[in-house]
């Protein structure tokens, strides 16, 4: 009994037809907006791989995210940039850093903004890697992930909403959450980057953040982009840690992991939409090759549509306004 019976187009002849059985929906409460801080005062830098980015100083961050919060978006994510960069990554730690003064700075102008904050050690060290380098430029793990612990910690007493560890280090999670509680920030949530990938994806992020690696690359601590039972490995070991959410980084190529993660677990499942899907678009937009809002609009419902409860990508903005409308 198939054709004619069954017409499958009858449900989609109009937009309120397409709209009332639509499977997948995205709206404003899904995203997280990413940021970048630098030092100085009234800076708002372009990113040139990235249009419609900037790096920005804590005052002007402090603007940006009042202007997120009008737009109805719940979070941010800060990344940091500062100009003092060493082999231990002192600056992540410090308690006046760019991280804490930015924190202090959005609280004050938008305090139901929630501050999500990036752990990692590339930004702040002069190697540019993840985790402490030994002299024969091995990426040291477990001396790595004490640093790591102490920059959550500055960040929780900072009043960041919740820390996100990226630096893909074994343990860290544990370490994290141990340190966290006994310090008397147990309600801190720990988002974990749990399976990220040694990706082609990041250039773009790398020229906003400033954290390109001096030396070779981060395939030792980072995932194969060809492993898949792998990344539910990281989860769980995560999940066994301590994490709240889970993360899956990049997004739009690795949508089968998102949903075997999103099927294996039953905490909140995040998805970074990272700087090179999102360049890819910018620039194949300003070419006319394709409608930037559509594509935009496309890759996103694709993310939700794989499992990701939560999205982070630098079109929040912009999907928040096109929503309205």
């Amino acid at each position: 009994m198939g054709f004619p019976l069954h017409r499958p187009r009858r449900l989609r002849q109009s937009d309120v037809w397409r709209r009332m059985v639509r499977e997948t929906r995205l709206t404003t409460d899904a995203f997280i907006y990413p940021l970048f801080i630098v030092p100085g005062k009234q800076v708002r830098h372009a990113v040139e791989s990235m249009p419609g980015v900037f790096q920005l100083s804590v005052d002007e961050i402090a603007k940006e995210a009042k202007r997120v919060a009008d737009l109805g978006i719940p979070a941010v994510l800060l990344f940091a940039a500062p100009d003092h960069k060493d082999a231990k990554g002192s600056a992540a730690t410090d308690p006046n850093g760019l991280v804490p003064q930015a924190i202090a700075a959005i609280k004050a102008v938008a305090p139901q903004l929630l501050v999500w904050t990036d752990v990692c050690l590339c930004g702040a060290t002069d190697h540019g890697h993840c985790g402490h380098v030994t002299k024969d430029g091995v990426i040291e793990n477990d001396s790595s992930i004490e640093t790591l612990a102490q920059v959550s910690l500055t960040y929780a007493r900072a009043g960041a909403d919740a820390v996100a560890p990226s630096d893909m280090m074994d343990g860290r999670v544990l370490a994290i959450r141990q340190l966290l509680d006994r310090n008397g920030f147990s309600n801190t949530p720990v988002i974990s980057y749990a399976a990220k990938y040694a990706s082609s994806f990041y250039g773009p992020f790398r020229e906003a953040a400033e954290s390109a690696p001096a030396f070779g690359d981060r395939r030792s601590y980072q995932m194969d982009p060809a492993n898949g039972r792998e990344a539910l490995r990281e989860v769980l070991l995560d999940l066994e840690e301590g994490a709240d959410m889970v993360m899956v980084k990049p997004a739009g190529p690795y949508l089968d992991v998102i949903r075997q993660v999103r099927d294996a677990v039953h905490v909140p499942v995040v998805a970074y939409q990272v700087s090179g899907e999102y360049s890819l678009i910018k620039a194949a937009a300003a070419r006319g090759w394709i409608d930037e809002r559509a594509a935009a609009f496309e890759t996103l419902t694709g993310i939700r549509r794989a499992g990701a409860d939560l999205i982070i990508t630098y079109f929040a903005p912009d999907m928040a306004e096109w929503l309205r409308n």
